[in-house]
């Protein structure tokens, strides 16, 4: 008798993994604005797109919830 449903359990994937099946998969597209592997320009796109389609982000102190 299993433990858990059949696909679950095993080796867990990368989380780099994870997204880099999702942008080849389904065009979704997670990034860090902490990323360093970008440049300063594009951490700057990413932080303009991120207040554009979900608001300012709060920056230290507490953060809201609901």
């Amino acid at each position: 008798m299993r433990l858990y449903p059949k696909g679950y359990g095993g080796q867990r994937r990368d989380p780099e993994q994870v997204k880099r099946e999702g942008w080849h998969e389904q065009g979704l597209l997670a990034v860090s604005v902490n990323d360093q592997r970008l440049t300063w320009p594009e951490r700057a796109l990413v932080e303009q797109l991120g207040a554009k389609l979900y608001g300012k982000r709060t920056v230290g102190g507490e953060m809201r919830h609901g």
